[in-house]
């Protein structure tokens, strides 16, 4: 009897159910190696895994943030993010099985049961807040605008007027430099941000916008490394979180996870082998803890 107490106990504690089998039949989901995130130097002081496989949504095609590398690896801030708190939870690297979330898929997938932690550039908002649970936020974003390295002509917004920016078509940061913080700007619409890059490297713009991790993102990849410069508008706040199922019980662990990775140092380096333009941002303060 005092056997099967124990093993009930232990079934209890494991994080994110335990033993379940981590949806790796689920389609999009791949498995990960220890070579997964070759560049994430996770801290060591996590604990060893317990836990069993845990399925993750990230992004695949954000560098600097969430990435899917041809060799089949992936890289970036919420990578390091989601392995550093997957350690802590009692699951190896190993086991993390990465899915892909698009921004209009991560509610859909939480509720569905297909994935145990989205960290995937998911702003936490009210609306989102009715439908899933976030832990956070790891990272606040901000609107900025990505600028040739040797322009330093623009120091604020209002610089913008009679220059031409570019911005993803429909995005909210488009919005904004029409509305309220260059309504003289030319705002030159693309299909994504790496054709905006591209147009500002051959100089068919002058700017780029959009949150400044992703500018950032972009920015360090080759051969645009060394290339351009943030201007450091904070236009906005982008409140990055964990998002979780609703109701789950590992808040509290997902949220110690990235209080250690923050105090240990873990998540500065993170930020600037990721976003080496960012490598100057502060830690945000999370939901539910003093002045939070």
């Amino acid at each position: 009897m005092a056997v099967a107490v124990s093993g009930a106990l232990l079934w209890n504690l494991l994080p994110l159910g335990g033993g379940h089998d981590g949806d790796q039949g689920k389609p999009g989901g791949q498995r990960s190696s220890a070579s997964s995130s070759p560049s994430s130097g996770v801290s060591g002081t996590a604990p060893t895994g317990t836990g069993g496989p845990i399925t993750v949504g990230i992004k695949f095609d954000q560098p600097g943030l969430g990435f899917k590398n041809t060799d089949g690896t992936y890289a970036g801030l919420d990578v390091d993010v989601a392995t550093y708190v997957a350690r802590a939870l009692g699951h190896d690297p190993a086991d993390i099985v990465w899915k892909e979330a698009l921004s209009a898929t991560r509610e859909s997938l939480l509720t569905g049961g297909e994935v145990d932690l989205v960290v995937a550039t998911y702003t936490i908002t009210s609306a989102r807040d009715q439908k899933v649970d976030f832990v956070g936020p790891y990272f606040t974003a901000h609107q900025d605008v990505l600028l040739p390295a040797d322009d330093t002509s623009v120091t604020r917004p209002t610089d913008l007027n009679g220059r031409r920016v570019c911005a993803v078509t429909g995005s909210t940061s488009a919005l904004r430099i029409r509305t309220s913080l260059a309504p003289q700007a030319q705002v030159v619409s693309r299909d994504t941000y790496g054709a905006c890059l591209a147009d500002l490297d051959s100089g068919a713009v002058d700017a780029v916008t959009t949150d400044n991790t992703l500018l950032a993102g972009y920015a360090a990849r080759d051969p645009y490394k060394g290339r351009f410069r943030l201007a450091g508008f904070d236009a906005s706040d982008e409140p990055y979180g964990i998002g979780v199922p609703e109701g789950g019980d590992a808040q509290g662990a997902i949220r110690r996870a990235l209080q250690k990775m923050i105090a240990d140092g873990s998540w500065k380096r993170a930020v600037e082998r990721n976003l080496p333009l960012l490598k100057d941002a502060a830690p945000p303060v999370q939901r539910g803890t003093a002045g939070g």
